[in-house]
């Protein structure tokens, strides 16, 4: 190199150097400048698959971008959560998908998509329980009755499919005890619930809303909801702990995670933007009738509440011997 071009070069080369963090802040700064994905890690017209519909469409109009939800199912978000694990952390890509998939499957699973470490959550974006119920023809009107009749001998109880929601607390209802329920794996909450009404099961811990019209129509009794508040859907029904009985309480955690990678710049504005679509009231509307709790948990926190869900789930399957079919 011509002596006399070295020091100028260097000056430029350090030049770029300094400019480069503030080029990409300025990039992050204008995020995003195309269309942004939202990968349901489950079946179109769920509540995950909803949720992220509704608040596609806010971020869609705030930005002046594009929000488009893609659903990735199969092998209990396993599939969708692979997908976006492997995609760029630059913020276009973002899971929506239940707790689960991350507090449960690692424990059941021989073999995951994603290695631990390759997604981190950006939300716990809402939470809801389940509804315990049961065909009339068994008898049984209360939680204490249902405790009561599966102590002296067992009961079918329906779910959604190994490994599910309903499976898992059937299991911890099991565990916590001692009561004898057999699970009965369906494809789907909505299976699930037609079975307890059909008399093929003695009953069922499933979605509210797949449970609920059965229960208006006097075709299934309602014993209580397994959440932390009373269902919105039915207030009039109450929770496990205010019948005495709080570790029977489960929830399903509807949860956003990204790629490890993607920049806190952009994370914190992409929370900005969740925390404002679900504090929208058409937004709270529509959670309400599918039987979601505004959470809006980040950061630390939300990863610690993960991190102690699995503890607690892994510890139940291995209690349980659960298996996934």
């Amino acid at each position: 190199m011509i002596p006399s071009l070295r020091a100028p070069l260097r000056a430029l080369t350090l030049a770029c150097m300094l400019c480069a963090p503030a080029l990409a802040a300025h990039a992050q700064e204008r995020y995003p400048v195309k269309p942004v994905r939202f990968v349901n890690s489950f079946p179109p017209g769920g509540p995950s698959d909803l949720l992220a519909r509704s608040v596609a469409e806010v971020l869609q109009g705030e930005f002046k971008q594009a929000f488009v939800v893609e659903n990735k199912p199969g092998a209990g978000g396993n599939l969708g959560a692979g997908a976006v694990a492997k995609s760029p952390g630059d913020g276009y890509t973002v899971l929506f998908g239940i707790d689960t998939t991350f507090t449960v499957n690692p424990h059941l699973y021989a073999s995951m998509p994603f290695r631990p470490g390759e997604l981190k959550p950006l939300m716990i974006l809402a939470s809801s329980g389940l509804l315990v119920g049961v065909h009339p023809s068994t008898g049984i009107r209360t939680l204490q009755d249902l405790l009561a009749q599966g102590r002296a001998k067992p009961l079918n109880f329906s779910s959604g499919g190994s490994g599910s929601p309903g499976h898992l607390a059937i299991e911890a209802v099991l565990r916590a005890t001692g009561v004898k329920l057999n699970q009965v794996p369906y494809k789907g909450s909505t299976p699930a619930a037609t079975a307890v009404v059909a008399g093929e099961v003695d009953g069922g811990m499933l979605a509210t809303p797949a449970m609920l019209p059965f229960v208006k129509a006097g075709k299934v009794t309602a014993l209580a909801v397994t959440s932390r508040k009373r269902s919105p859907l039915a207030p009039g029904v109450a929770t496990v702990a205010e019948l005495g009985f709080k570790d029977l309480k489960h929830e399903v955690l509807y949860v956003a995670m990204v790629p490890a990678a993607t920049p806190e710049p952009v994370l914190r504005m992409l929370e900005r933007a969740l925390a404002g679509a679900l504090a929208r009231p058409d937004v709270q509307a529509r959670m309400q009738a599918l039987d979601l709790q505004p959470e809006g948990i980040t950061g630390a926190d939300a990863a610690r509440r993960l991190s102690e869900l699995s503890e607690y789930y892994r510890q139940l399957i291995l209690a349980t011997g659960m298996k996934v079919e």
